[in-house]
């Protein structure tokens, strides 16, 4: 058996072939993971299990949902995408999680954690009305597991009546190592002997949702996930399973099995400042002179750069695990008692809170700090990840300040003032930091002209976008055309005084972020009676795929040379 076949017939094979075939495919995944980046230590622990779906089950005619997606690369190549595996989240290539453009395999996107039974139930119920024969499964890790939504699909499968197997992969990690009771009783569940009455009354709380209960069975024990899930198969005949795995994150890779969280998600090193670091070393530095400051993440403490705070002020840390809308709500509780709460966020991970950030801490004008990683574009994790609509779905809410950082100078300047600010104020930032400009006065709801000039302005908000716009005033210069550049690091409230002070007739926006709600609307909106000519360099209508952040922002015409050839196409008309 190789796992080169394009789409391997794993069901006449023996288990010391199957076993074999493990081995190919973890050697692959690490081979390529540590070429192209991507999430290593999750897609190791779930080799065998995945054999297995794939040994027991018929795809593409069953129908398999990975939840958020990420663990997914053992089913890619197994899958008819062996020989594509090489262009793992590269422009053009195969993603880091299922796409229904890419296979027939691949039956529901997936990006976000929570989603996979909601998802299976759907699918279910509607194979039961069209009267079809196949199975869905739903494999969802113990993080997922703490998100609000699989309880409200719970609450659903008695309802919906269309059976289901679910499967949760219990490795003891989200990005965090998981947290709060639901990990602690599933913890119990794993601990428990099998005939032990307290596990038994356990088990009851899923026999109350509809479902049958089973577990806990070594997920990485090839043979016996083939025998368990065989069982399975036959018992949905009847009704909705639960089977309950446990694997080792980062298996058959020591170094990943020992540091499973850094090994979550690879990337390649590039030499920049990370916007997370300036995070945890400025909160750090506040704290200790200010015992209101308490640190909120959804299971993201390394990936926003918290690590050091949460073990320096463990009194003052919180991880909600992954259910960003209860985290933004206790943020607005700390906040009503008079706490200075920070939310740190990925950018793509905020968008599910947007009900709780408008009505619990903007509607009660609650001095919360959102700190939002990842914005604009963050990548190589493509659609689901891409950071890309916040200052769309943001600048609409009442009493909330935004604003945008030029570089991590800046940034700490607006952490340091933030804590005195008195509403709601979000602060959006990407991965990582190249730029420290010359420092400037300072002062909240105040822009900053960084170079004068009288033929065009660009006014353009964040680090990518300062740096692109002060490459286009001095390309332009060199051809006789000069331009006023202004870092907007407040896109709300706008600077009025700047705005009406610019006598320029040609106006360039650049922003990274989607076109239509964003900076440049607003801007196009504050001009609306006036005569100037205005052209805004945003993303288009459409969600944007994974690649490398300089290709995809390039792809979408934010260059040099696109506002370079539009400024002096257009100057002085």
């Amino acid at each position: 058996m190789s796992v080169w076949d394009e789409v391997p017939n794993l069901k006449n094979k023996s288990i010391p072939e199957l076993k074999q075939l493990c081995d190919e495919l973890r050697s692959k995944i690490i081979d390529t993971v540590m070429k192209n980046g991507g999430h290593l230590s999750s897609n190791l622990g779930m080799v065998e299990l995945t054999v297995a779906l794939h040994y027991v089950f018929d795809f593409p005619r069953d129908k398999i949902i990975y939840d958020v997606g990420h663990q997914c690369y053992t089913h890619k190549l197994l899958t008819g995408r062996c020989q594509k595996f090489s262009t793992l989240r590269k422009l053009g290539g195969i993603s880091g999680f299922p796409k229904r453009e890419e296979s027939v395999y691949d039956c529901y996107n997936t990006g976000h954690a929570g989603t996979s039974i909601s998802a299976a139930l759907g699918i279910a119920k509607a194979r039961d009305i069209k009267g079809e024969n196949f199975n869905v499964i739903a494999v969802i890790g113990d993080g997922s597991f703490n998100n609000g939504l699989v309880y409200e699909a719970f609450n659903s499968v008695s309802e919906i009546n269309s059976n289901i197997l679910i499967i949760i992969n219990d490795n003891h990690m989200s990005i965090s190592p998981t947290v709060g009771s639901m990990h602690e009783y599933l913890e119990e569940l794993s601990s428990e002997s099998e005939g032990n009455a307290k596990k038994k009354r356990h088990e009851t709380i899923f026999e109350r949702f509809g479902l049958s209960y089973d577990g806990v069975y070594d997920g990485n024990d090839l043979a016996l996930m083939i025998d368990k899930l065989t069982c399975v198969k036959q018992k949905l005949r009847e009704r909705s399973v639960i089977l309950h795995v446990a694997t080792k994150k980062g298996k058959g890779y020591l170094y990943c099995e020992e540091n499973p969280q850094e090994t979550h998600g690879i990337s390649a090193t590039n030499g920049a400042v990370e916007y997370s670091s300036v995070l945890g070393e400025t909160l750090i530095s506040m704290a200790r002179g200010d015992d209101r400051i308490v640190a909120v993440t959804a299971a993201m403490t390394p990936g926003v750069g918290l690590s050091e705070f949460f073990t320096e002020f463990p009194e003052r840390s919180i991880d909600v695990g992954i259910c960003e809308s209860h985290g933004a709500v206790v943020c607005a509780g700390l906040a009503v008692e008079g706490m200075r709460p920070y939310y740190a966020v990925y950018s793509t991970f905020l968008q599910r809170a947007f009900d709780q950030i408008v009505v619990d801490i903007c509607s009660q004008n609650l001095p919360v700090v959102m700190c939002i990683d990842r914005a604009g574009i963050s990548g190589s994790d493509g659609e689901t990840h891409q950071g890309e609509f916040d200052l769309s779905f943001l600048s609409l809410i009442p009493n909330l300040t935004i604003a945008v950082p030029k570089d991590i100078n800046e940034f700490r300047k607006m952490l340091l003032l933030s804590s005195a600010f008195s509403g709601p104020l979000a602060i959006r930032y990407p991965k990582d930091g190249y730029n420290a400009f010359k420092g400037s006065s300072f002062e909240i709801g105040k822009w900053e002209i960084m170079c004068e000039g009288n033929d065009c302005a660009i006014i353009a908000c964040g680090e990518r976008m300062i740096t692109l716009a002060l490459a286009a005033a001095g390309h332009c210069a060199e051809r006789g055309v000069s331009c006023c550049v202004v870092n907007a690091r407040f896109v709300k409230p706008l600077d009025t005084e700047v705005l009406e002070g610019l006598k320029q007739d040609l106006i360039v926006t650049l922003e990274d972020n989607a076109l239509i709600g964003g900076f440049g609307s607003l801007i196009d909106c504050y001009y609306s009676e006036t005569r100037k000519q205005i052209k805004n360099f945003a993303y288009p209508d459409e969600f944007i795929p994974h690649g490398s952040v300089g290709e995809l922002i390039s792809k979408y015409g934010i260059s040099v040379d696109k506002v370079s050839e539009y400024i002096l196409k257009n100057a002085n008309r």
